[in-house]
């Protein structure tokens, strides 16, 4: 009822122009494939979609040859059984007989592929093989094919599709979620990865055929696999990863189309190609692992390390009543020298825990305190390392000022019950209170 339902809504509205009969079927493909691709890339199957597409062929070949009819069931019945059969094979070879499992997979559909294109050879009178049709696809004819329930052919399948895979993504959520994650524990609680893993391979199966016709095997695999890798590299979280997906799908649909009308060229190889600048634009921008991110968090850092040597090396020069004053220029050579070390400094003046005298740095009374905070850390941690771990004396400096910048309020007075002494370092020095 509910995709009847769906449908009739869609159906409902004035009739759409062409382009929009494209888009909406690129859409609902993609969203199709993107909801089972989540959990190919959770069980690090990703070449499983790709095996797959190629392996469902001798199936299609033998439904034709045995019904005669390219109908949409016989078509779904061989498809799954192919899926099974290269599942069922692939799990096999690598379970019993130690094969790794991407060698397997290439193993399997390679020679499913192999068969079916032989199949497809001997009978090719009869099904019409077209070549182009299977790796591109025929979006630019959809709208113009058969009719059922309103809709062009090729959306009421892919919407059908959808409509299933979100379904039992639904009803099975926990099931699936636990059996990718963790699939002994699943197992031990009752759910069975194996069946799971055997419906994920039912639903990409059907995916991927429904898909074949409208946008061939390129955008199939690439939507089976990019929009899910690029959500996963924006959330860690399996639920907005799996609307992330979805939404990637979509939007690569819209500027697919939108680029292969201005380029006068194919629309799925197009969505393919949005989908994969999706992707690059992840890589870059991503919070947690993009490129630029991971730039931004390594300067943060060395700016934070470098304020805190200035902070150290102030204190130190003050805790030894040395008549010696830094420069700006001075400092920032002491602490490494560079851009950073500049920035770090006019960092520290600014949020006033330093300010400039006589031509020389010197902290003010809140950079004392902070860098009074700092040389605590440090020489707690020192002492710490040679009581309790036995370290010579020449090797506790450098490990102490790696971790100095880490060490807050509670761990100092953790450190400091533990201490035999917290009243001088192994150096002799003083520890501030």
């Amino acid at each position: 009822m509910f995709v009847e339902s769906t449908i009739a809504v869609i159906a409902s509205f004035s009739e759409p122009s062409t382009s929009t009969w494209i888009m909406l079927t690129g859409i609902t493909v993609n969203a199709a494939c993107a909801l089972v691709g989540c959990f190919l890339i959770l069980r690090k199957m990703s070449m499983m979609g790709d095996a797959l597409s190629h392996a469902v062929l001798p199936g299609l070949v033998v439904a034709f040859v045995l019904t005669g009819s390219r109908s949409m069931v016989p078509m779904f019945v061989g498809a799954v059984i192919a899926g099974l059969l290269t599942t069922f094979m692939t799990q096999t070879l690598h379970q019993y007989l130690r094969v790794p499992s991407d060698a397997s997979m290439g193993i399997v559909f390679t020679a499913m592929f192999a068969v079916g294109v032989v199949l497809v050879k001997q009978f090719t009178e009869g099904l019409h093989f077209d070549i182009g049709c299977v790796y591109e696809g025929a979006l630019e004819y959809v709208p113009f094919g058969e009719r059922v329930a309103g809709l062009p052919r090729q959306l009421f399948t892919s919407l059908v599709v959808l409509l299933l895979n979100f379904a039992v993504l639904i009803m099975l959520w926990k099931e699936l979620k636990l059996s990718a994650f963790d699939p002994a524990l699943a197992t031990t609680m009752g759910f069975s990865a194996t069946k799971m893993h055997y419906l994920l391979m039912v639903l990409v199966s059907v995916t991927t055929v429904a898909s074949f016709e409208a946008v061939g095997s390129i955008l199939v695999v690439a939507m089976l696999i990019v929009p899910a890798s690029t959500a996963h590299l924006l959330s860690d979280r399996l639920g907005w990863m799996v609307v992330l997906s979805v939404l990637i799908g979509a939007v690569a649909a819209v500027l697919g189309f939108w680029w292969a009308t201005y380029w006068d060229t194919s629309i799925s190889g197009m969505m393919t190609v949005a989908a994969g600048c999706l992707y690059a634009i992840a890589v870059l921008v991503s919070p947690r692992y993009g490129l630029i991110s991971s730039v931004l968090r390594n300067i943060r850092m060395s700016l934070l390390v470098l304020r805190d040597d200035v902070l150290a090396m102030l204190y130190r020069i003050e805790e030894l009543k040395s008549s010696k004053k830094f420069s700006i220029a001075e400092t920032a050579a002491a602490v490494g020298g560079g851009w950073l070390a500049s920035v770090s400094i006019f960092q520290l003046q600014r949020s006033g825990n330093i300010e400039q005298a006589s031509g020389s740095l010197q902290l003010t009374d809140q950079g004392r305190e902070a860098a009074r905070r700092l040389v605590r850390s440090h020489r707690l941690w020192e002492t710490y390392l040679v009581e309790q771990l036995g370290m010579p004396l020449d090797h506790v400096h450098e490990p102490a000022h790696r971790v100095e910048h880490y060490i807050d309020e509670q761990i100092q007075e953790q450190l400091a019950a533990e201490l035999e002494t917290s009243d001088q370092d192994p150096h002799g020095r003083q520890i501030p209170h």
